[in-house]
């Protein structure tokens, strides 16, 4: 039986949130721009998920600006507060997701970017923030928790920090944002990015929720829609699926957070036992749900096909990056020793996993270090 531990990368589609969105991808028909009833009923879809998705995250409905992922969140914040001219020098964490590292160092000579450096356990402390702040710095971006190692930065500091010396603050909260309690209100932020596929909502729905006084240009262009910062027709069944997630992930938040902390704690205490693993961030707050370790003397790629093959499905990193031979720039970032970094290995645990879960991962481990130690004293034994 396959054992899925990779929820970081996406997770399984709810089951009341496909029956939420059945009826919108059937029997239901119509365009949200339409001022018939048929679009009516669509545009009430819509805007029922945008209640859902405000209340998970204790924002305010008009703030969410429905985009079709995390991925584009984060393109429309860092593109479209460049190309406003209302800021020339942003600083961005070194461990953010790819999909804000990467175009934030597409901006050019229009908006100078810095680079926040970490500590050894992956945070931004208020001491690497104020480093990496300028006097003509107009905006800082910082994950609310990082998707490889689970750590979770103090968002409120953080942005209280900015916000004393008027600068804008956004927060990448996809990982964060149904596993943890997120406060769009209460953490001072002027921008936050939330993805529907990483709640047990569908894939090509996700949302920046912003301050309306931040200055922020589309990137799309050709309708009015979203409050005129993403045009084109939604992704109605999408978006009414993320809004049930939504809704569902905040009842459900405490309990999923805590059946993910015993598995959590399971496999750590079961890592102890092996000598060559080493867990990352271990003394960091973390999301209940993830471990990132590394197996010294294993390469990270090689190790999740061997699990793979087993049955055991993990990650070596982001699945963005997926497939690439350099080791996490997370990993770097916090000092990592190369080497180590290159074994690492990401478990992300989902709410329908069990203890057999574990002890299903922990065994395959030993038997793959075991077997691949074996040999290599026979390889040795023959020399």
């Amino acid at each position: 039986m396959a054992v899925y531990l990779d929820h970081n990368a996406t997770t399984p589609l709810h089951a009341d949130v496909l029956q939420a969105m059945l009826p919108l991808m059937q029997s239901m028909v119509g365009n949200p721009a339409s001022l018939h009833r048929f679009g009516r009923l669509q545009k009430d879809a819509v805007e029922r998920a945008r209640e859902q998705v405000a209340d998970l995250v204790d924002a305010h409905p008009g703030q969410v600006i429905f985009t079709s992922g995390g991925t584009e969140a984060n393109n429309l914040l860092v593109k479209g507060i460049a190309a406003s001219g209302s800021v020339s020098r942003i600083a961005v964490s070194k461990v953010e997701h790819m999909s804000l590292l990467q175009p934030a160092a597409q901006l050019g000579d229009d908006c100078a970017v810095d680079y926040i450096a970490v500590d050894a356990e992956g945070r931004v402390t208020a001491q690497t923030l104020q480093q990496a702040v300028r006097p003509d710095t107009g905006l800082v971006s910082v994950m609310s928790a990082n998707n490889e190692t689970g750590v979770i930065q103090d968002v409120q500091q953080l942005a209280g920090l900015t916000n004393e010396k008027g600068i804008w603050f956004h927060t990448d909260a996809s990982q964060a944002a149904g596993k943890i309690a997120v406060s769009y209100n209460d953490w001072g932020v002027h921008a936050m990015t939330l993805s529907s596929h990483k709640l047990y909502g569908p894939p090509g729905a996700g949302a920046l929720v912003v301050d309306k006084r931040l200055p922020l240009k589309a990137q799309l262009h050709g309708g009015t829609q979203e409050s005129g910062l993403r045009a084109g027709t939604e992704n109605v069944p999408a978006i009414a699926g993320f809004g049930a997630a939504a809704e569902l992930a905040k009842k459900q938040l405490g309990e999923r957070a805590a059946q993910a902390l015993k598995l959590r704690e399971a496999l750590e205490q079961g890592l102890t036992q092996i000598p060559s693993a080493t867990v990352f961030a271990r003394d960091a707050e973390r999301l209940p749900n993830t471990v990132q370790f590394g197996v010294q003397g294993f390469d990270g790629e090689t190790l999740l096909m061997q699990l793979d093959r087993m049955g055991i499905a993990v990650s070596s990193g982001s699945a963005c990056t997926s497939g690439k031979t350099e080791p996490s720039h997370v990993l770097e970032a916090m000092g990592v020793p190369r080497e180590l970094a290159l074994s690492a290995i990401r478990v992300s645990f989902g709410k329908d996993n069990t203890p057999a879960d574990v002890g299903s991962l922990l065994q395959a481990l030993g038997e793959i270090i075991n077997t691949t130690s074996k040999s290599a004293v026979m390889v040795a034994a023959n020399v």
